[in-house]
Order: structure tokens, then sequence, then C-alpha cells
């Protein structure tokens, strides 16, 4: 691992001022899609406890040492992308509830994510994760129902027809086939997919019948083995590429391995040390932080090196959407590392295609802290 830009922890704030960058910016046409990325899936309210020095113990109180509560499930992937520049469209269900009208607004109003296509459910109550964090690990649990469907029959969170994008972000299920990925791949939308862990235990990739309409497929080293039968997980993104044009193999500790079946290029990338906080939603900012760099072109190794520093950056704060990176976070630790003495130059390079993109503002502390512990305060008079 790259021992980069280490800081001690501060404590925790109110919401960090947002700088806006356009990573596309040299790309856009007036003929540009209206949106950067599309994507689809379910909002959950997340509460996170933080501090616990141990696992909770049956039939005892723990106290946690430190809150956040957010948007969490398919809004972190949202947030991570929308924080990073991208003009991002997510369609949701939201209960009709005070949870429900909190997400939509952190969303709507504080991320700028566009919801024309979600929709409030009366009578449905929204889905929560309360999420224990500890020993860098995370324990959740999770209560919800399926959302009715919307008049017609059409699944309460997917719209007929997806909205025109550059790109969609898509979480693959065994078995299972979304008809919105294959009409968005016609369009033009290039797809950038998932995958959970296979209950099944089948891990057939033939069932993910939806892999044949993506343009990158984005597993962990396990995952991508299981689904391969390889032995190792850069022998694993190499089977992938059969299936798919990009194959991106996440190492957890040593980093991210890709490879390009249309160049033949590949690329690894160590992981970034860093002291985590909490490891929620730091797999969405990772596959944000690849989209948004393969969007604006990058070569296949700063992709990479991107994806894997704002999933470094996320876990030092709390929760998921909570935990998503800006560029004022990327720009702080960027000049925090180039103000520490005696840093190795070769981590220095890797990174310096950042210098062209962050905003040239008066350095701030880093690590930042964002999380506010409760959903909402009153307003005083």
């Amino acid at each position: 691992m790259t021992p980069i830009g280490e800081g001690p922890q501060a404590a925790e704030a109110g919401p960090a001022r947002r700088t806006r960058v356009d990573p596309l910016a040299p790309l856009r046409t007036p003929d540009d899609p209206p949106w950067d990325v599309y994507l689809t899936g379910t909002v959950f309210l997340d509460i996170i406890f933080t501090g616990l020095d141990t696992a909770p113990v049956r039939g005892t109180e723990s106290w946690a040492r430190g809150m956040g509560s957010s948007p969490g499930g398919v809004a972190n992937m949202a947030t991570a992308l929308a924080r990073l520049g991208l003009r991002t469209s997510l369609a949701a269900a939201f209960g009709d509830d005070h949870y429900g009208e909190y997400c939509w607004d952190a969303l709507e109003q504080g991320e700028h994510i566009d919801l024309s296509t979600s929709r409030t459910i009366g009578g449905w109550h929204s889905p929560v994760t309360v999420s224990m964090a500890y020993e860098g690990e995370r324990t959740m649990v999770s209560h919800g129902h399926e959302p009715p469907p919307a008049p017609g029959a059409v699944p309460a969170a997917v719209p007929d027809h997806p909205p025109h994008a550059r790109a969609a972000v898509a979480s693959l299920t065994p078995g299972r086939s979304a008809p919105w990925i294959a009409e968005a791949a016609r369009r033009g939308t290039r797809v950038f997919a998932d995958v959970g862990w296979d209950d099944t235990g089948a891990w057939d990739l033939a069932g993910l019948t939806d892999l044949a309409h993506c343009e990158a497929f984005l597993p962990n080293a396990e995952e991508a083995m299981r689904y391969t039968g390889a032995t190792c997980p850069r022998a694993a993104a190499h089977a992938l590429t059969a299936h798919v044009p990009l194959a991106v193999v996440t190492l957890g500790a040593e980093g991210a391995y890709a490879v390009d079946r249309r160049t033949g290029e590949s690329a690894e990338v160590p992981a970034i040390a860093v002291e985590a906080l909490d490891p929620t939603g730091a797999g969405d900012v990772f596959v944000a932080g690849f989209v948004t760099g393969t969007l604006a072109d990058w070569p296949l190794a700063d992709r990479l090196a991107f994806a894997g520093l704002t999933a470094a950056l996320s876990v030092q704060e709390f929760g998921g959407s909570l935990s998503a990176p800006g560029w004022s976070e990327i720009a702080a630790w960027w000049r925090r590392v180039q103000s520490v003495r005696g840093q190795d130059p070769a981590p220095l390079r890797r990174y310096a295609f950042l210098e062209s993109l962050l905003p040239h503002e008066a350095a701030r502390p880093w690590p930042l802290r964002r999380a506010v512990p409760t959903i909402g305060f009153g307003r005083s008079a």
C-alpha cells in the first residue's frame, strides 16, 4: 500500500463547502445527452454508529463515540457521482414518511441529483439500515418492504424508458435481467456494472445475462475468481474480458487491476494506506471514480488511481453518501501530500494528473469531516 497523506482525525463538523469541478468540460458539446450518468435502485435511510471498540454483545448496551445519518443504498453511488461533477439522474422509490422526505431533499437539494424519474409512494415506509463500524469492518441491520408497482404494473423504481445518458451504473443480479439495461445500451449509453454475492452458490457468468450489454464489469477479487474459476484475481480479470470489454477487479488492500480487451492494455495501481473510520460505501465511491475517469477519457492507470483515491478518502468519513468525497476533499488531500517532507516521489508522480483538475483555493485541513448526528435540526427563531 502507498502511505500518503497521513494525518490526525478531525472532530465531527457540519457539511463541507462544495467546489464545483466539471471533469468532462473539455468534452462537452451541445448535442450531449442531458445526463452524464443514470442509475436506479433502492434508497435507504442509513443510521451509522462508529467508534465502537468491539462488536455489540448480546444482552448488553453498547455506546458509540460517533453517529451519522444520510441517504444510503443506491444514494451512495448517486451522491459519489454528483460530487465528482457528473450530471446524475436517479430513479428510485421514496416513502411519504419523514425519512423519505429527508432523503429526497438531501439528494435533490443538497446534491443536485435529478429525481424526475423517481416517485413518492403514499403509505409506504422508507427502508432503513443501521450500520455499526468497528475494527475496520461493519455490521448492518436493515428493514424494508418492496415498494408497490406504479400504475400499469411498472416496477416502482424503474421508469418505462431510462433517460438518455452518457453512462449508466447497474448492479447485476444472478438469474435476473433488467430490461432497462439493454435499452440503455441500444441508445448508446455505456453501462458499468458491479455485482453482489451470489447467494445461490452457482457463480455462473451465464446467469448474468445483462453483462452482454455492459461496457465494464467491476467485481471484487473473490467474486471475479468465483465467476471465472481462476486461481488469482489478475487471471480472473483477463478471463472476464471474454464477456465484457473492460474488466476491473478490486484487490482490497492491494489496490485494483484492470484489463481493456479492445486496446490490450492492463494496469495495476496500489491502494492508499489510510486510517479507516467506516468502510460503508467505499465500493460505490470506487465505481463512481472509475466512471468519472472513463467518461473523461483518462488513461486506464489514471482511472484506477483516481478510483482508489476517492475510495480511500471515503473510508475516513461516516456512512455511505456522507463519505463520498468531492473536489474540495481531493484538493485538500493533494495539498497535504505535497506538503509532506521526504515524501516518496513515485506516488506524487502517480497522482500528478490531478494538478490540472483541482481547484486552486485556500488549503484546508485533511482529512475532513462532515458527518452530522441527526436527520435534521429544527430551525430556531
